[in-house]
């Protein structure tokens, strides 16, 4: 009897000990995951001084006539942060940028030097946790999702019911672009969307992550992770499916994913393509590294986007 009583004792303290582990652990990839802070993974942002490819967009943003805008989030009671641009002339054109993983929107002022420049307005919100809007945890987009309909409205409360509405986005942001497109109730202001190398799900993005940075399987740890921010947050990683969202949507995108993407690899926009139930479009950019498409190919990238907004904002 005391012999089986060790046994037992020795296994349950085995489990407590493992169990324990794989906790800390979870709380560990937590804390890189979903924690706003600064991340030893994400290149350093440079200095954008004369010469650089990137200084015209990035004077044009610093004397920009920026208008502050304060929005609450659709859950949590937090304050939101965001810069509006007119286009020089008046529009009820709006483009609504969303700005990737531990960006923030005064990051995104290429994109909107290529929106103003195409003649429409730009709005550029800070997601919860990013930048000066407030939040303790990074949503990947999905609660981010009601968050820019909220923001939809105040654009067509600014600019009337005749607005005329797109929402862009890079990486977090192309996942919060797609996770915007399935929202029931979307006004119809909404006329498209385009999603830069957004990934297909939370959950799959993070397990390719765990994997490609750490070495780690999907299982257990993933999931771990996952169940300790639903607790906290809300949400599941495999809840936040932009895969399933595109499913609903019934509005123009275009998709736009580099060839060389290795952080949220090219292969994921294929099944968001696939799903996806309205007109549509995808561009795969040729040598683009993630968020490089802009950048690698200015051209091609202007010219598509260009036409296709051309076609949906009338």
């Amino acid at each position: 009897m005391k012999r089986k009583t060790k046994v037992f004792i020795g296994l349950a303290s085995a489990v407590v000990i493992i169990c324990g582990g794989l906790f800390g652990a979870g709380m560990y990839f937590y804390n890189v995951a979903v924690v706003p802070a600064p991340k030893s993974f994400l290149s350093k942002t440079e200095p954008i001084k004369p010469g650089n490819s990137r200084y015209p967009a990035y004077k044009w943003y610093q004397g920009a006539d920026k208008q502050h805008w304060f929005e609450m989030s659709a859950t949590r009671h937090l304050k939101l942060d965001a810069n509006y641009i007119s286009a020089d002339k008046a529009t009820k054109k709006t483009i609504i940028i969303a700005h990737g993983f531990m960006s923030n929107k005064n990051r995104m002022f290429d994109y909107a030097y290529l929106f103003h420049n195409l003649g429409y307005n730009v709005l550029l919100p800070d997601a919860r946790g990013h930048g000066d809007s407030q939040g303790n945890y990074i949503g990947y987009g999905w609660p981010d999702r009601l968050d820019y309909v909220k923001w939809v409205k105040k654009v067509i409360h600014h600019t009337g019911q005749k607005s005329e509405i797109a929402i862009f986005g890079t990486s977090m942001g192309g996942a919060t672009t797609m996770m915007v497109s399935g929202v029931k109730g979307l006004p119809t202001q909404v006329k498209a969307f385009i999603e830069d190398c957004g990934y297909t799900d939370v959950y799959s993005e993070i397990a390719y992550q765990a994997k490609e940075m750490y070495h780690l399987p999907k299982f257990p740890l993933v999931d771990i992770v996952s169940g300790i921010n639903h607790m906290k947050n809300g949400y599941s990683f495999k809840k936040a499916s932009a895969l399933n969202q595109v499913a609903k949507n019934k509005r123009p995108m275009l998709f736009i994913h580099g060839a060389k993407d290795q952080f949220v690899p090219t292969k994921m926009v294929y099944p968001l393509y696939r799903a996806d139930k309205g007109p549509k479009q995808l561009l795969i950019v040729p040598g683009a590294a993630h968020s490089r498409s802009f950048s690698t190919h200015p051209k091609l990238y202007t010219d598509t986007v260009k036409k296709f907004l051309n076609r949906y904002l009338n």
